[in-house]
């Protein structure tokens, strides 16, 4: 799938295409209203709904959307497996999961955040909220509510450390090194940084003006733990950071650095 084509507006200023959905949730009325909501932005376009996770892989195969707004609980195939199967399909590299969820899905939303998923949207969000999250993730940022995330990472992380992210089957790490640690310990201080502000929720042009970075070179660095650590995006990124105790949920909801 190639990138999407920068066009020009009548202000000379580049603009991207709209951002191309597919809407996966086993209720049709949620689907009605996820689709009203979109089609009602110039910039979003809803490409196709499913009402199942086995329905949704093949039309993300089919229709190489930007963004799959996908539901947890659903019948033939539930939206952990349905993000895993996505994620790993080489040919939909640029297709970004978004699990929508309730506060009583954390166990579904932490394994759909492992799988690969892009972030979490409460199915309640607001309107606004909900497009935001759209472009956010077509993007290549994470989103992630940090008052959920801290409480589905310390709830769950004790069960994740007997397969943590970045491991093999026999625990060895992803790297390659054997140690039982978790690769980050080859980041670079900027690179650490870095991670503990994605941990808190920020986007990269967030990063940017807090660290004084331009936007390519906080990519740049992201791109780098996610190599070293031989993980696929930035969601799990956190959860590796949670997991190997560099981040944890502080007392207001927002990760706390541990150094």
């Amino acid at each position: 799938m190639t990138a999407p084509v920068p066009g020009v507006d009548g202000s000379g200023a580049a603009t991207l295409p709209p951002v191309r959905v597919v809407v996966v949730d086993d209720q049709s009325t949620i689907r009605l209203g996820l689709r009203m909501i979109l089609d009602n932005e110039p910039d979003v376009t809803v490409v196709g709904e499913a009402g199942d996770g086995e329905t949704a892989v093949t039309m993300a195969r089919a229709l190489r959307p930007d963004v799959v707004l996908m539901d947890v609980r659903m019948p033939r195939l539930d939206g952990i497996e349905a993000t895993a199967r996505i994620v790993a399909d080489p040919d939909l590299a640029d297709v970004r999961t978004l699990v929508l969820t309730t506060f009583d899905d954390d166990e579904y939303v932490y394994g759909a955040l492992r799988a690969g998923a892009s972030g979490f949207l409460l199915k309640d969000a607001d309107p606004q909220t909900l497009v935001d999250a759209v472009h956010r993730v077509r993007a290549g940022d994470s989103l992630l509510d940090p008052a959920v995330t801290g409480r589905i990472i310390s709830t769950y992380v004790e069960l994740a450390r007997l397969a943590p992210l970045g491991h093999d089957a026999d625990g060895n790490a992803a790297d390659g090194s054997g140690e039982p640690g978790t690769g980050l310990g080859a980041a670079t201080p900027r690179e650490r940084e870095v991670l503990l502000a994605v941990a808190r929720g920020l986007s990269n042009r967030e990063i940017g003006a807090e660290l004084h970075l331009t936007e390519a070179t906080v990519k740049s660095h992201v791109r780098s733990l996610l190599t070293k650590v031989g993980l696929t995006n930035r969601v799990q990124l956190v959860i590796l950071a949670y997991e190997a105790g560099i981040v944890r949920p502080g007392r207001d909801g927002h990760p706390a650095s541990t150094s």
